[in-house]
């Protein structure tokens, strides 16, 4: 048994906790960092990565049937189900080095392949080592939420955590849950020739504008996959397959992936020991991250804010300065952008229409720019979608925008919001034409045409002055 000191002990090796790590040791820290399973997190091995490879396979097979409005013949893709699961796990592997216990080892961390337990305010016990440290970061994420439908646990289902090592090809998925996660495996695997049920008991994408999920969904559907909302899962059983019994009738498929959401992976930590507070939710923290015990902070998904992978390296970044020059930071999330990788994308950064209107009533306007509108859009036939822009006395406080490329494009409102640039700093930039990129200087357009256009007072300044010009 070892008897560890260290300056910073970071519980967890996802995404927030490796940042904190690699941050800390290059500054000079001396850095424990613990990780019980997988390096790298749920991100790197069964969140974002995989399900963006495996997104992009399915967009592989839809580009074969989508061409004949460009003269391109449709033809019905041969889809290996399993060579498709290779190219995920080949992505996977091929970040992986920047996440290993080499790696981190490399830049002078001491890692430690054990789960950490609280045995006192500023101790851990990890295996047969007890760790002491000035200041302590639990980053151990989240893990899906299965709810106590009666007999799911009598059936088979899949989770995000083992969906990706499926090998046969479902002939009739069912899910469970139209969030993110939902839905982007479900467009997946439409697209991958599986017949698709998604089982939602309030709204699915029910965290977006609603104007925009609409405009999604449809286009879901359009593809074939079967939205059933407002249906409470209420039983599950092994009859002809799998069937759940809803409140809106009985679904039965071939495979069934829970979907409904996620908790905050906190049961082996013994936080109680450390005087730590938390709930279902996950750990209490203040707005410079800060638990009840003040050496120790949480970050990420355990924290029980926004579950990103952004948000995880973002609270990383504030944790460095806290914990390594003990200078404040607090969280601020009006600059946080998420988005849904369905086709069409959705993305939102700041505050929603409804949101908005409910903080600042009249004093709100919303500038809106379709899709339709954009040339290259047009070009490459995907004029689905529509941008807003929540403006507040000439600030833009949210956008929302569904269509291509809408997750690129949310990163310009980030910048605005984050660095106080006003519409006018917008409508100012210059975007290559044709490009996707136009619509956010097209929306601040937007917000300047009725000013402009439909200004009395500016067209009587303007005819004065061409009286005037020589």
């Amino acid at each position: 048994m070892a008897q560890i000191k260290t300056d910073l002990l970071v519980i967890g090796a996802g995404s927030g906790g490796l940042s904190v790590a690699a941050g800390a040791v290059q500054m000079g820290a001396d850095v424990t960092l613990l990780e019980g399973h997988k390096m790298g997190g749920d991100c790197l091995n069964y969140g974002c990565v995989p399900s963006k490879a495996l997104l992009a396979a399915g967009h592989a097979a839809h580009a074969m049937t989508a061409g004949a409005a460009m003269g391109i013949t449709p033809v019905a893709p041969q889809v290996d189900y399993a060579a498709a699961k290779d190219h995920v796990a080949a992505v996977i592997a091929r970040i992986a080095p920047v996440d290993s216990q080499e790696r981190f080892e490399g830049l002078g961390v001491r890692v430690i392949r054990e789960f950490g337990r609280f045995t006192g305010p500023r101790t851990v016990q990890a295996g047969e080592d007890t760790i002491t440290a000035r200041r302590i970061v639990i980053a151990t994420g989240s893990s899906p939420l299965v709810p106590p439908i009666p007999g799911l646990a009598d059936v088979p289902y899949l989770t995000n955590e083992t969906l990706f090592d499926l090998r046969e090809k479902p002939g009739h998925l069912l899910i469970i849950g139209g969030g993110p996660i939902g839905m982007e495996m479900a467009q997946a695997h439409v697209r991958l020739g599986c017949k698709v049920t998604v089982i939602e008991g309030a709204k699915a994408l029910g965290k977006d504008d609603p104007e925009l999920a609409a405009i999604a969904l449809a286009a879901l559907r359009d593809e074939g996959v079967e939205i059933v909302e407002g249906a409470l899962a209420e039983r599950i059983s092994a009859e002809n397959g799998i069937t759940v019994q809803t409140s809106k009738g009985a679904f039965t498929g071939s495979h069934l992936l829970v979907a409904v959401g996620r908790k905050p992976n906190i049961e082996q930590l013994n936080l109680d020991a450390a005087g730590i507070a938390h709930t279902r939710a996950g750990i209490t923290v203040d707005g410079r991250l800060r638990t009840s015990n003040r050496k120790v902070y949480a970050i990420g998904d355990v924290a029980g804010g926004l579950q990103f992978t952004h948000v995880a390296g973002y609270h990383a970044g504030l944790i460095i300065r806290e914990a390594l020059f003990g200078l404040p930071a607090r969280v601020n999330t009006a600059h946080i952008p998420w988005a849904t990788y369905t086709d069409p994308e959705i993305a939102q950064v700041g505050l929603t229409e409804a949101q908005a209107r409910e903080q600042y009533g009249d004093k709100l306007e919303v500038a809106r720019f379709d899709y339709h509108h954009n040339d290259r859009a047009i070009a490459t036939r995907q004029t689905r979608g529509l941008i807003k822009v929540m403006v507040v006395k000439g600030r833009p406080v949210g956008a929302s925008i569904v269509g291509h490329q809408a997750g690129e494009l949310i990163a310009t409102w980030s910048l605005a919001i984050a660095n106080g640039v006003k519409m006018a700093g917008i409508s100012a930039m210059i975007a290559p034409y044709p490009t996707i990129a136009e619509l956010n200087k097209r929306a601040a357009g937007a917000y300047f045409s009725p000013k402009l256009f439909d200004n009395m007072t500016v067209k009587r300044v303007v005819r004065l002055v061409q009286r005037w010009l020589p």
